[in-house]
C-alpha cells in the first residue's frame, strides 16, 4: 500500500514573515559597493535613489555630468538635474568650481557617504561641509568667476549677449525670456563672447538637446546650462595668408646646345651666353 500523499503546502520556516520581500543573501566577494540605508531608503524620487547609487559604484575620476549620467539613464536632462540638486542639497554631493594654474574653470564633484563629508575609515576625517542651499532652477544664479556684476537694467547689459539671448527663439520658440531674465542671463553670455566663443557657437550649445517639455522656466535651464557646461573652446583662428609666390618662366631650348632652360623666351642658355662672351673679338 503506497505511503499517503498531502497536497498542503509545506508550512514557512519558523521566524519567516508572512507577507513582504524574503531576501535571498548571497555573499558577495568582488564587483559591490556598500552604501548606507540613508541613501537606499530615501523617500522620494527614485532617480534619485538611483543616480546616488550609481556615483557610489563608480571609481574616482569616472565622468558624472549630465550628459554622462543621461548617457547611462534612460531619463531626461532634467530629472537627471534635479536629482543631482536634490542629492546637493541633502549633503551628499558638492561640486566645486575650480581654477587650473593655466587659468581654466574646471568644476569637481565630490560625493559623500554621510551628508556633509563624513570621516573616513582608514584615514583622518575630513571637515563637516555644511550643505549649501539650492534654490529652483529658475532662481539659479549665472555663473560666478570673472564676469562682470549684473547689470540694473537691460541697457546696462552687454549688448551683444543680449542680441544672442533674444536669438535664441528663432531656434526654439519656447525660449522667450524676460527683460529680468535677460539682464540675470547675459553676464555669462558676455564671459563666453569675452573668451572668444563665437554667438552661432554659443546658441548651439543653449538649444542643443532641449527636453520636449518645460518643468521649469526656460531661464533656468539656460542658467543650468551657462553654469555647469565647459566653456567652449573658441574657433580657430585663421592662417595667415602667405606672400603668393612669383610666376616660374618656363622652359626654352637653347639655339646654341639645344638644352632645356628656363626663360620668359627663346634664346641661349647660360652656359652658352658665356662662352659667347668669352670668344675673342673678330679681327
Amino acid at each position: 500500500m503506497a505511503d499517503p500523499q498531502s497536497n498542503a503546502p509545506l508550512r514557512a520556516d519558523a521566524g519567516a514573515p508572512t507577507s513582504g520581500v524574503i531576501h535571498v543573501r548571497t555573499r558577495l566577494t568582488a564587483d559591490f559597493t556598500v552604501i548606507s540605508n540613508a541613501i537606499a531608503q530615501r523617500r522620494g524620487s527614485a532617480v534619485t535613489v538611483g543616480v546616488a547609487a550609481y556615483i557610489s559604484s563608480l571609481p574616482d575620476g569616472s565622468p558624472v555630468s549630465i550628459a554622462a549620467l543621461c548617457a547611462h539613464f534612460s531619463e531626461g536632462e532634467i530629472l537627471i538635474s534635479r536629482a543631482l540638486r536634490e542629492l546637493e542639497a541633502a549633503g551628499y554631493l558638492e561640486r566645486r568650481r575650480e581654477r587650473t594654474p593655466t587659468g581654466q574653470v574646471r568644476t569637481r564633484t565630490y560625493f559623500y557617504d554621510v551628508p556633509g563629508g563624513g570621516a573616513v575609515a582608514d584615514g583622518p576625517p575630513d571637515p563637516p561641509k555644511p550643505p549649501r542651499p539650492r534654490k529652483s532652477p529658475a532662481a539659479d544664479p549665472v555663473p560666478t568667476g570673472d564676469q562682470p556684476q549684473n547689470p540694473a537694467s537691460l541697457s546696462d547689459a552687454d549688448p551683444r549677449a543680449v542680441a544672442v539671448l533674444a536669438s535664441l527663439r528663432r531656434v526654439d520658440p519656447r525660449l522667450v525670456l524676460s527683460e529680468r531674465e535677460a539682464v540675470r542671463l547675459a553676464p555669462a553670455v558676455a564671459q563666453w563672447l569675452g573668451a572668444g566663443v563665437a554667438p552661432a557657437q554659443i546658441t548651439a550649445q543653449l538649444t542643443a538637446g532641449l527636453p520636449d517639455h518645460f518643468l521649469t522656466r526656460p531661464a533656468g535651464i539656460l542658467a543650468y546650462r551657462l553654469r555647469e557646461t565647459p566653456l567652449p573652446a573658441p574657433p580657430p583662428r585663421p592662417l595667415p595668408e602667405s606672400a603668393p609666390r612669383p610666376a616660374v618662366p618656363p622652359f626654352q631650348t637653347c639655339d646654341g646646345c639645344e638644352r632645356a632652360f628656363r626663360a620668359h623666351g627663346p634664346g641661349h642658355c647660360r652656359d652658352c651666353r658665356q662662352r659667347a662672351e668669352n670668344l675673342p673679338a673678330a679681327a
